[in-house]
């Protein structure tokens, strides 16, 4: 995924000599491409990223479209002021690029671990908030962000989970779900976003359940939250994010208006890691790996003939 993030960054700045790439000193190696062949268009704004996200403002408003990367614990958590003030209240396009979004910076603690990203941008008015799954929608959703007329937030998960659709997605359309698996209607349905749709589909494997991918997170759109409720006798989100305030909570909120149905949310519980380990052990301790999730949704679909022991 990061791979095919990099190729898109070099691809629209190529086409558009306007696309600038400012990082807070991070992805040396992941911007080698873009340095050799656009080395007039690459900024490093060095460990200064609240200057860094002022700077693209500014850039923004004489025409330039500035792409900002650093590590998701910075961009956008270190600097929400300024994305708030600075590029949303004027709603100029700029796009944040997160990366290493949920426990991916695993042993280097709480201060580089971002599980509250989305619940921040989110809130922001203006802001777009994207989160793609896979190779193709990483691509899908860096053409969005550049096509886009206002700020975009795009986050970036553990990215070696392997691909889960199977062919490219052509175009991303503002806040619909993607149809990844069909499953069984009496049954409950997994909406997952991120690096957790490969999960949802290793488990939907077993269960026989139908799932969709969100790469677009603000905005979600009804009719598909809904349509997805209708077709299943519950839904269950999944996120390597907070429980509160990210996908979970934005279906929560649609089907609360539209249309009431059981919503079960995992996520990561409301409180800070115990320990520091590997990525696969935080995703134990938060019950986020894939047995403890299977073990949850068994029991969430018990009454709609999901076996336990599967």
């Amino acid at each position: 995924m990061r791979e095919a993030f990099s190729n898109a960054l070099v691809r629209l700045a190529l086409a558009d000599p306007k696309v600038l790439l400012l990082t807070g000193d991070h992805g040396y190696a992941l911007f080698d491409e873009f340095r050799k062949r656009c080395p007039d268009q690459y900024i490093n704004a060095g460990i200064a990223e609240q200057n860094m996200v002022g700077m693209a403002a500014g850039l923004a408003r004489v025409g330039f479209r500035p792409f900002v990367y650093g590590l998701a614990a910075f961009v956008p958590i270190r600097t929400v002021e300024q994305i708030k003030l600075d590029i949303a209240h004027d709603d100029l396009p700029v796009v944040l690029l997160g990366d290493g979004a949920g426990f991916v910076y695993s042993h280097l603690g709480t201060s580089h671990q971002s599980t509250e990203d989305i619940a921040c941008t989110r809130a922001i008015p203006g802001l777009e908030v994207l989160s793609p799954a896979d190779r193709f929608e990483m691509t899908a959703c860096m053409d969005y962000a550049y096509q886009a007329n206002g700020p975009v937030y795009l986050r970036m998960g553990k990215s070696d989970r392997g691909d889960v659709h199977a062919v490219p997605v052509d175009t991303l359309q503002a806040g619909r779900l993607l149809t990844v698996r069909t499953g069984c209607i009496d049954r409950p349905g997994l909406i997952a976003t991120g690096s957790m749709v490969r999960a949802a589909l290793d488990i939907a494997q077993d269960l026989d359940l139908a799932v969709w991918s969100a790469p677009m997170l603000k905005p979600l759109r009804a009719d598909d939250v809904c349509a997805a409720a209708c077709a299943t006798t519950g839904l269950v989100t999944l996120e390597e994010h907070s429980v509160l305030g990210g996908l979970g909570a934005a279906v929560a909120e649609i089907t609360s208006e539209h249309q009431p149905t059981r919503v079960l949310r995992i996520g990561v519980p409301d409180r800070f890691s115990e320990h520091c380990g590997t990525h696969a052990y935080l995703l134990r301790e938060h019950g986020l790996d894939t047995g403890s999730v299977r073990a949850r949704i068994s029991a969430f679909g018990q009454a709609d003939g999901v076996a336990s022991s599967a």
